[in-house]
Order: C-alpha cells, then sequence, then structure tokens
C-alpha cells in the first residue's frame, strides 16, 4: 500500500471476529491483549511489516488505526493485537518492534501488555467542578482505567468530609491543595510532586501550563477539554457552539502543547443535540 500517494487520513479497521476465530485452538487464559503506538516518516511498506511482525510470532490484530495528515510527511498508527506469551516472549517483542522502528527511522514506537507491564503512574490536576475527576477516579476503581494514581492536585481546596475527599483517603491517593494566582501559579511545586510520573491529565483544571513548565516536565500531558476540537478552543466551548447554531457537543482528549487546545487530538466523543433533547424530554 503506498500511503504517500493518498494524503486524506486513513484509517483502517480490521475484523475482530477473525483474529478470535484463529485463537481457538489456544487455551483462553493464555491468550493477551498488546498495544503498539508509532510514528515516523511517512514510507511505503509500514503497514505490511508491522502487520507481518505480529502475524510471525503467531499474534492476530484486532484493530489497526493508521492516520498520514494532508500534506505532512508523517505516519501514525495505533495497533491492537492478541498473541500467546509463550511463543512471543516479551523481551522478544520489544526486540521485534525495535528493528521497525529503526527501519522507518520512527519517533515513537510504544508496545504495552497492560497484563504483563508495570502500570503508568499518573497524576491528576483539577479546579473546582469534579465531574471529569470523578469519572476518572470511579474509572480507577472499577479497572477501566488501568494505571497508577499517585495523587490528585488542584487549585480549589475542598474540605475534609467532601465526597472526592473520602474516596482518595479510602484509596490512600494523597490530595494536594495548591492555590494559584497571577503572581505564582506554583508550577515548581507542582513538578516537585510529579517527578515519578509516566504522564499526567488535567480534568477540568482550569490553569494554562506555561512553556516552561512543559520544558522541565518532558512528558505526556493530557488535556480533557467540554468541547469538539479543533472548532471552540478556550472557555465556554458550549455557549460558542450554542451561539454557531452547532447540532453537536462532546468531549475532547488532546496532548498538551504550548499553544491553546491545539495539541494532537487523542480521542473524541460526539452527542447529537436533538437526540440528546429527545431523550431528556422522554425521561
Amino acid at each position: 500500500m503506498n500511503l504517500t500517494q493518498r494524503r486524506v487520513p486513513q484509517v483502517f479497521e480490521l475484523g475482530r471476529s477473525s483474529s478470535i476465530r484463529s485463537f481457538k485452538s489456544i487455551d483462553s487464559s493464555s491468550i493477551t491483549h498488546g498495544i503498539h503506538v508509532f510514528q515516523c516518516p511517512d514510507a511505503v511498506g509500514i503497514v505490511a511489516k508491522l502487520s507481518d511482525c505480529i502475524a510471525s510470532r503467531g499474534g492476530n490484530i484486532l484493530g489497526a488505526d493508521v492516520f498520514v495528515p494532508e500534506n505532512k510527511n508523517v505516519f501514525y498508527s495505533r495497533s491492537e493485537f492478541i498473541f500467546d506469551p509463550v511463543k512471543w516472549p516479551r523481551l522478544q517483542m520489544d526486540e521485534d518492534f525495535l528493528r521497525i522502528s529503526k527501519m522507518f527511522d520512527a519517533t515513537r514506537s510504544v508496545v504495552r501488555v497492560p497484563k504483563l507491564d508495570p502500570k503508568f503512574k499518573i497524576a491528576v490536576l483539577a479546579s473546582k467542578q469534579e465531574h471529569c475527576l470523578i469519572d476518572l477516579l470511579h474509572s480507577w476503581q472499577d479497572g477501566r482505567l488501568p494505571v497508577d494514581i499517585t495523587r490528585v492536585i488542584s487549585n480549589h481546596d475542598r474540605f475534609p468530609n467532601t465526597h472526592v475527599v473520602r474516596f482518595l483517603e479510602r484509596n490512600s491517593i494523597p490530595y494536594h491543595y495548591l492555590g494559584t494566582s497571577k503572581e505564582n501559579n506554583r508550577e515548581d511545586e507542582i513538578l516537585d510532586l510529579v517527578q515519578n510520573t509516566d504522564f499526567l491529565v488535567l480534568a477540568r483544571y482550569m490553569q494554562l501550563l506555561s512553556g516552561k513548565f512543559l520544558q522541565r516536565y518532558r512528558k505526556d500531558i493530557i488535556n480533557i477539554h467540554h468541547g469538539l476540537l479543533p472548532s471552540f478552543k478556550g472557555g465556554h466551548p458550549s455557549k460558542q457552539a450554542f451561539d454557531a447554531g452547532v447540532k453537536l457537543i462532546g468531549a475532547t482528549s488532546h496532548f498538551v502543547t504550548e499553544e491553546l487546545d491545539a495539541g494532537p487530538i487523542i480521542e473524541q466523543m460526539v452527542i447529537i443535540v436533538s437526540a440528546l433533547c429527545s431523550h431528556l424530554n422522554s425521561g
């Protein structure tokens, strides 16, 4: 497949049913899920090499998303696959994907096997509104968010007997209140608290992180924006959408950059306004 000749965004979905059927002969307890994220200069044959890497070790792809931005010489992919760790040991997997990474001069190649690998350590930054924070905490508690939450940092103080503080205390997650002002954004203190984390999550954290902070942290920071980017950036995105007559609402998770709400988009959720209104009226 010559991706360099097709500059429109591309997404390829590989069927789940055929992948699972081919593993019927394997003990289901031995089947393990893996995820591979890849970024490199665009070239011919990347998809074929990635697919062959997994298939040659007896693995099978459940889903693969490939994206080639228009007029940019860059290739992105995210592959989800199943495999037998006896036939494809974890260290061998790293070596196989590293070989492809060198072949295509990749700038990013991350392999994760949630069942086998240590969990990512994250810190969550929040402000007064709690719905994003509460959703993250409940997803973590239910096992749907396989990370270790090292601490929650907020620029809004919470009383000891509140729902969030009680939850954090029950689960031994430290809570830090760092009130901010125009004169002191407390970024040095935040950096001291998050040194042992793999990435940060901003759950409606209503403060802008400076370019200096991003350079010093040097790891991924994910923001949850209550609007559909790249439209309606900044504050009050729902009002912006309403005033523009937009019929869709939703939320966007994206990587944080120095430019407000302009980082690469990770995931989006969309709800049609008319359908939502009908649902609410019927209730």
